[in-house]
């Protein structure tokens, strides 16, 4: 079955889902993308203030508007001039809900404002450090992990940052505007609701404590999804010719399913909150409206003190309850924060890169000298290795699947650094050269072709951006590219459909090489570059590969003969140590391991060609 999690040389295959859990820390770190705003975040919190104070304002105006107006004219309908001082009052209060409506809404809109280029830098940084993380970091975790850490979480991140932040500020200063003027109007009233608050926080505390490791195992559940459908859509050619359909499909049903449980009981326990909050500030009001009343008929407190005292008990946990009610937004914005933040904390690619100088005028002399390596410690997978090529020499290397052909590639690119030994280029350690200067160095042509959904021009010149058109026709030429580029619709403007499935393997091949000719290395890796490729096209390919390999030092992997029997050395690696070493006709003499391979496998390959 199709796997993106597999790398050449057996390395590990692991989903690293560890979760942090400092959620203060991770707060801390989401606040610290609003630092450079902070010019909008003082208008939003003078917004909010102005919010709060006209909310109050218009909950304290009830009391005079009823006490001092709607009472006395009930009393004495005929005063006139109590008619209209209450029309210019209630136009008054009119203009404070009005103002309330408008402060909400600039201070709903500068927060976004805010917090979408926050999450915008949040996702930039996510994204370069995936750019610095190393290549171990890929091949063991899944592509549709990674995907949804950048897609989903950021995404939820996104939501709690829009909606969250100024609701826990206005709410905070709207719990303690209100509190004291409660206590002012009537300190027994005011005890009454105060009495609630308690219940309602350790109800708020208890279940956030329970939903945020649901949340943390819901999204974690919608990664390995992911993780299915990016795996299996990319692999359906394998699925339909073996006809797994229905077992993909049953496979899928379980994850589903076991996503769906995960979703249901974050929102459950979610949605317990707003019932239970609702029920503890509907008994508060209840108990508040039967106190304020018995007051009043012992003549304690007036008919307007009631009715704003009745607002007050609502005003005073509606915070609470909107805070609650983005209960699960911020839950959700935390457990994918503290995601997001785990792959930024990685360590990368070449934490000591910076400052290392860059190798000049390259000459191609590579050693490798008593090299060792594992994947892991408990499995070593190359045991003192040791090859030199001269410059301008070509190395082939050999050996069956699994014997480290490939992975003493990685080391050579430093896409894995070695455990002991050391790796010289021109007399100088890879690793005291800069990452850039190193790849710059190396042209690779791997079996599985990468392009990308962007023009055929555009795919040749992606090692070297700043390519001319005439240097792009003619590395095109070179690679034996030009003619079946000025077949395609568009020709060189003719964009390539994802994986390059508008062309054939070999013509993708073919702008592999061509990319690989204008970038010009001194140093060549063919990894398979022929592998699968039928044998027309695998004469195309092989006449670019010797333009290509002409005066550079060079390393081929392959299976076929026609690839390797010019080579000047060819290296025989099994179990991870080398085994032969000589020319195409030393080793057959020898009458070894390469005389077997070479009477089993190679021979007739050569004579079908």
């Amino acid at each position: 079955m199709p796997n993106k999690k597999t790398n050449g040389g057996g390395g590990p295959m692991s989903v690293n889902l560890d979760k942090a859990q400092n959620s203060k820390a991770t707060i801390k770190r989401i606040l610290s993308y609003l630092e450079g705003h902070k010019k909008t975040l003082a208008l939003v919190f003078i917004f909010i203030i102005l919010y709060v104070a006209c909310n109050l304002i218009s909950s304290v105006m009830l009391m005079p508007i009823i006490d001092d107006y709607i009472v006395p004219m009930f009393q004495n309908p005929e005063d006139a001039s109590l008619k209209i001082a209450f029309i210019k009052m209630l136009v008054i209060y009119i203009i404070v809900i009005l103002l309330t409506t408008v402060f909400s809404y600039l201070q709903s809109k500068l927060m976004i404002k805010a917090s979408q280029t926050a999450v915008a830098d949040m996702r930039r940084d996510l994204f370069a450090k995936i750019e610095k993380l190393p290549i171990r970091y890929f091949d063991t975790n899944a592509t549709g992990e990674l995907m949804s850490r950048i897609v989903n979480d950021i995404d939820n991140v996104s939501i709690a940052l829009n909606t969250s932040v100024n609701q826990i500020i206005s709410g905070i200063l709207m719990i303690a505007s209100t509190l004291i003027t409660m206590i002012v109007i009537s300190p027994t009233l005011a005890l009454i609701s105060i009495l609630t608050l308690p219940v309602m926080l350790i109800v708020v505390k208890k279940i956030a404590k329970i939903n945020r490791k649901q949340f943390i195992k819901s999204q974690e559940s919608l990664a390995k999804v992911n993780s299915y459908i990016e795996e299996y859509v990319s692999g359906q050619k394998i699925i339909k010719a073996f006809n797994k359909e229905d077992d993909v499909k049953e496979n899928f049903k379980t994850k589903n399913q076991e996503l769906r449980k995960e979703g249901f009981l974050a929102q459950a326990v979610a949605g317990i909150v707003m019932p239970a909050m609702g029920s503890i500030s509907n008994i508060s009001t209840a108990i508040t409206a039967i106190a304020s009343g018995l007051l009043a008929i012992s003549g304690n407190i007036s008919v307007g003190t009631i009715a704003v005292y009745t607002r007050f008990s609502k005003e005073f946990s509606r915070p609470i309850n909107e805070i609650t009610n983005q209960f699960n937004v911020i839950q959700a914005g935390l457990a994918g924060a503290e995601r997001c933040f785990q792959i930024i904390d990685e360590q990368p690619e070449f934490p000591d890169n910076i400052g290392k100088p860059e190798i000049e005028n390259v000459k191609g002399h590579v050693e490798i000298k008593h090299v060792y390596f594992g994947y892991t410690k408990e499995k070593p997978i190359l045991k003192d290795i040791n090859i030199e090529a001269k410059p301008g020499e070509t190395i082939a290397i050999v050996g069956p699947t699994g014997a480290g052909k490939t992975t003493i590639i990685n080391l050579l690119t430093r896409f894995y650094d070695i455990d002991k030994g050391e790796i010289l280029i021109d007399g100088t350690n890879i690793k005291e050269i800069s990452k850039e200067s190193l790849r710059e160095t190396l042209g690779i042509v791997l079996q599985d072709t990468v392009m990308f959904n962007e023009t055929v021009r555009e795919n040749i010149r992606f090692g070297k951006l700043d390519a001319t058109e005439e240097e792009i026709i003619e590395a095109a030429k070179l690679a034996g590219a030009d003619s079946f580029i000025r077949r395609l619709p568009h020709g060189y403007d003719t964009i390539l459909s994802d994986d390059a499935g508008n062309i054939s393997k070999g013509q993708a091949q073919l702008l592999n090489i061509a990319r690989v000719i204008l970038n010009n290395p001194q140093i060549l890796i063919l990894d398979e570059a022929t592998s699968n490729v039928d044998t027309r096209m695998e004469v195309k390919i092989q006449e670019a590969m010797n333009i290509l390999l002409k005066g550079r030092t060079s390393f081929v992997i392959a299976h076929r003969l026609s690839t390797i029997r010019n080579a000047d050395k060819i290296i025989v690696v099994n179990d991870g140590q080398i085994r032969e070493m000589g020319s195409h006709e030393e080793l057959i003499a020898k009458k070894g391991i390469y005389y077997t391979m070479y009477t089993g496998i190679f021979e007739e390959d050569d004579n079908n060609e």
